[in-house]
């Protein structure tokens, strides 16, 4: 895991239009990424980095100083919960791609 591997959800309302988007190379801190994103129009909805995010149907991209956009779609990114392992965790889903931001927010069984 490279803590310099980061992952944006942005929702650009002028265009109704929500993406993943990921940057390995091209920033050395988050916040970086993140005002990039919305210097682009975009609302950050999620924001994290490889040491806490969790991979379900994405995978990580080479070092690259370019943005890499792992998934687009109309309309906002969706809050839902995915089973890894066992744990059901919050997850975010933008078309058919769905990661989970923080390995440790795990939805809890009443």
């Amino acid at each position: 895991m490279n803590a310099q591997y980061f992952r944006v959800t942005g929702y650009h309302p002028g265009e109704d239009l929500a993406v993943i988007v990921d940057s390995f190379g091209k920033h050395s801190q988050l916040w970086q990424f993140s005002i990039a994103m919305s210097d682009k129009g975009f609302k950050v909805v999620a924001v994290s980095n490889a040491t806490k995010f969790i991979d379900v149907n994405t995978t990580q991209v080479a070092q690259s100083d370019k943005f890499i956009l792992r998934s687009s779609a109309k309309g906002q990114p969706e809050s839902t919960t995915h089973i890894v392992g066992g744990v059901e965790y919050f997850a975010t889903k933008v078309g058919n791609k769905i990661y989970i931001p923080d390995r440790d927010k795990k939805v809890e069984v009443a």
